[in-house]
């Protein structure tokens, strides 16, 4: 299967899932976030940083229900081009 290149567009989506993932984890570390997504805490570590800027659905629904985000939120904060206000996790359960 050919991969498509990323898009700029794919790549600042991705930068603003990182930083969204990032303050929604708070005081959490990474490897306890990582741990109760079900994920490496590397693949964790990607995906903040912006090196793995089109995670697959799962692993994003996983790491959503971790930190207590819907994909609804996730989906409306990092499709918005401005992220200087990004929600904090309320720690609740992901709503989807």
């Amino acid at each position: 299967m050919v991969r498509l290149p990323l898009t700029v567009a794919d790549i600042e989506r991705g930068q603003r899932l990182g930083t969204l993932l990032r303050r929604a984890r708070a005081e959490r570390t990474l490897f306890e976030t990582a741990l109760t997504a079900g994920i490496s805490p590397d693949t964790l570590r990607k995906i903040e940083t912006g090196r793995v800027p089109t995670p697959a659905f799962a692993t994003i629904a996983a790491i959503g229900s971790a930190l207590g985000l819907s994909l609804d939120t996730l989906w409306e904060q990092i499709s918005e081009s401005d992220d200087s206000d990004l929600p904090r996790a309320s720690g609740g359960p992901c709503a989807g």
